[in-house]
């Protein structure tokens, strides 16, 4: 950002980076011309160590720019280029985490621990403590609505707009008229007081009966926010509980 501002003129405000993410590099990502972390490339998209790294092949044509060979250079790198970009679209594929949603019907979140405890509670706290339950919303790092069904939230009476808070998870259990609202947690945020009050403001108008539940991928993480998770509120982790548990 510091460069764009003395080469280009261009100022960004601070704590900017996702526009940048966004509206440039993801371009050349795309493109093939960058790599998105290729030292790690199952790095969590909102990860603060995420880098990236020219493509090889654009950093030796660049290179060759002014020089005798830089038309052939050019054309020859052209003449590959959706190739190269196709291939690292397909490796990038590759990275994403898979979640069953439904028989037959999955969908991909980006790469990290966050996603795939949001896989667990779809497939392993779903089929436990919600059976037969539909999925309403899985969000996603890298894009907020990773799965989003608003029709069925809103014959559920409730209807949020893209600045919405919405958690992690939501699940709705017909057999009970519940509505598990889940927070994923990995290295912050659980359900806490704040939390709470957001969503219960958020799904005020809901027809099921609210469930506010924090997950954890195991029980030391869980240790760590035990003094902030609200009253009133459940918390998934480790041994899965009962259905006829999960009722607070």
């Amino acid at each position: 950002m510091d460069w764009i501002r003395e080469h280009y003129k261009k100022t960004y405000a601070p704590n900017t980076r996702e526009t940048v993410r966004r509206q440039t590099m993801h371009q050349f990502v795309d493109a093939g011309i960058v790599l998105y972390n290729p030292d790690k490339p199952n790095r969590p998209v909102n990860s603060p160590a995420a880098v990236y790294q020219i493509e090889p092949s654009a950093l030796a044509l660049l290179r060759s720019f002014g020089a005798k060979q830089w038309r052939k250079n050019l054309t020859a790198y052209l003449a590959e280029r959706q190739t190269l970009a196709a291939r690292y679209a397909r490796e990038r594929r590759q990275k994403l985490v898979p979640v069953q949603i439904a028989l037959g019907q999955q969908i991909t979140l980006s790469p990290g621990e966050h996603s795939e405890l949001i896989g667990a509670i779809v497939e392993d706290f779903g089929a436990r403590w919600v059976p037969g339950g539909a999925l309403i919303h899985a969000g996603d790092t890298g894009e907020k609505w990773g799965y989003f069904d608003a029709v069925s939230l809103a014959k559920l009476g409730v209807s949020v707009d893209a600045h919405g808070k919405m958690p992690d998870v939501v699940l709705y259990y017909s057999a009970r008229n519940w509505l598990p609202l889940i927070e994923s947690v990995t290295s912050h945020g659980p359900v806490d007081g704040k939390c709470h009050a957001e969503l219960a403001r958020l799904f005020a108008s809901a027809t099921a009966d609210l469930v506010y539940v924090t997950a954890f991928p195991s029980r030391a993480i869980m240790a760590r926010y035990l003094g902030d998770i609200a009253w009133e509120t459940e918390v998934g982790g480790g041994r899965p509980l009962s259905p006829d548990s999960f009722q607070r």
